[in-house]
């Protein structure tokens, strides 16, 4: 795994919209999202963490050659970074893959020496196994899909989706040296 072309961190103090995602006592939301300019390509990740009580922080960070898929997990790889150990968080994201790599594929992976069910080798294994590393170091973490670049008032996580997505995309730009 390449370290990020570049990170940026702001703490910001404005409100942020009604979440309809429940957070459970203590818990820390995590929105994260990626994006890539050509698949490979420059890409971007962003993460927005949204604590109870505490002023929410936005991270992103990109790199010159990379692909969609790895800026997912590197969005949720980073904003579980910034927790403090043992926490408790939510990763909220709209990549299907991810989440079921996560979730549901990972064990299987493990078992078949980190291959497919066509017995092809795991893509992203590096960054699936440092997710599952940092995963391990906090007391619980679930996962929370939500459909991504979807329209109408009644999504009320379109605002953290977008913003994370806008994070994303300015960090692929940076990237591609565009910025």
């Amino acid at each position: 795994m390449s370290p990020p072309a570049s990170t940026f961190r702001r703490r910001r103090s404005a409100p942020i919209p009604e979440i309809p995602i429940v957070a459970r006592p203590g818990e820390a939301l995590v929105w994260t999202d990626g994006a890539c300019q050509g698949n490979p390509g420059p890409g971007g990740w962003a993460a927005i963490v949204v604590v109870e009580g505490a002023d929410h922080v936005e991270l992103s960070g990109g790199e010159p050659h990379t692909t969609n898929n790895r800026m997912e997990y590197m969005a949720a790889l980073e904003g579980l970074r910034s927790l403090p150990a043992a926490s408790v968080a939510c990763i909220v994201t709209d990549s299907r893959l991810m989440l079921d790599s996560m979730t549901k594929w990972i064990h299987g992976w493990k078992k078949k020496g980190w291959k497919t069910a066509s017995g092809d080798p795991v893509k992203n294994q590096d960054l699936v196994t440092a997710l599952e590393a940092e995963i391990g170091r906090h007391a619980d973490v679930r996962w929370h899909w939500v459909k991504g670049h979807e329209t109408g008032a009644e999504h009320a996580h379109k605002a953290l989706n977008d913003r994370a997505d806008r994070l994303a995309v300015a960090a692929a730009k940076v990237a591609a040296g565009q910025a």
